[in-house]
């Protein structure tokens, strides 16, 4: 059983709306596209929580949302015990270096007109007051941190591979030590071998550093080797919650049998002999999502009720929750 001591980040009722407008001057508001409907999870302290789903889903809207770079519409985050929402605009930068966000592009995360000492740099610059030399000795140690050459600090972006410009990245995000850090899909633009080494990069780090990871990714099997527990998203709202073991196990969600079937099995045995679950029609639209349960458009085992009213999010097994009429404690 978790105490409160235990987690870092807590997440009640969040949602992230945009509004969006008709008419011939655009000034009549019209609906809202509900990217983040209503979610709610708890992260741990030192423990890395995936976040899987299809795109458009809202797993990086929900990273954002956290941290406050797109404000959630409403709900409550507290980090470290902390609401972002309550903070002034001045409070929140002095909050800011406990919680970095790794993104996905790794170029268009850099300024291409700094060289990378800078762009490490920077962050220390704003927040705090370290001295000319001991902010180039911390650029030094990072560099090395993540595997880089300490003396290619004076070198441009464009100068790197795009592993190595991740890497970069992720100095940057820990040269203020922080607490939490949300992983955007990191590694998704990278080469097959370069994201294996990333990823054992960024376990390395959380050992070392005692770091706590929201990991956002569309590989499943990327999820299963790095995090504790893992996510599903859909449409907004989370469909599955609990530990990677119970979820590759035992999912019980339609939505989740229906990404687990679609992991390739390195046994080619075992590969040809289960079925995939293939889903109907398309992801419906999150400016219009379904009356009942959102996934009831596409789901196998639909039934009335689906359709009628939103399931109820549950724990049916110890710390195995999940959002399904057809799944009972």
């Amino acid at each position: 059983m978790n105490t409160s001591d235990d987690i870092l980040v807590r997440v009640r009722r969040l949602k992230k709306y945009f509004p969006f407008k008709k008419g011939f001057l655009l000034n009549r508001e019209k609906g809202a596209i509900k990217a983040v409907d209503d979610v709610s999870f708890d992260i741990l302290k030192g423990e890395t929580l995936g976040v899987v789903g299809e795109s458009g889903c809202g797993k990086s809207t929900t990273g954002r949302a956290i941290l406050h770079l797109d404000p959630p519409t409403s709900g409550e985050v507290l980090i470290d015990g902390a609401d972002l929402s309550t903070m002034t605009t001045k409070m929140r930068r002095k909050f800011r270096p406990k919680t970095q966000m790794i993104f996905q592009d790794s170029y268009a995360s850099l300024n291409p007109r700094h060289a990378i000492g800078n762009i490490i740099a920077e962050p220390m610059m704003i927040h705090s007051d370290m001295s000319h030399e001991e902010m180039r000795s911390r650029v030094m140690d990072l560099l090395d941190m993540v595997g880089l050459n300490p003396n290619h600090y004076q070198r441009f972006p464009h100068e790197f591979s795009g592993g190595q410009r991740q890497r970069i990245n992720i100095a940057r995000a820990l040269s203020l030590n922080p607490k939490f850090v949300v992983c955007d899909e990191p590694i998704s633009a990278l080469d097959v071998s370069i994201q294996a080494q990333v990823i054992n990069l960024f376990q390395d780090l959380q050992k070392e550093l005692g770091l706590t990871y929201l990991f956002i990714a569309h590989d499943l099997s990327m999820v299963q080797h790095i995090s504790d527990r893992v996510a599903i998203m859909y449409l907004g709202k989370i469909m599955e919650l609990t530990t990677k073991e119970s979820l590759f196990a035992e999912p019980l969600h339609p939505y989740t049998q229906s990404l687990i079937s679609a992991v390739p099995i390195p046994d080619p045995v075992k590969e040809r002999q289960r079925s995939r679950i293939l889903l109907n029609d398309e992801v419906p639209s999150p400016a219009d999502p379904p009356k009942g349960c959102v996934f009831s458009t596409r789901c196998p085992q639909v039934e009335v009720v689906c359709t009628q009213r939103p399931p109820r999010w549950q724990e049916v097994k110890p710390d195995h929750f999940v959002a399904c009429h057809m799944v009972k404690p």
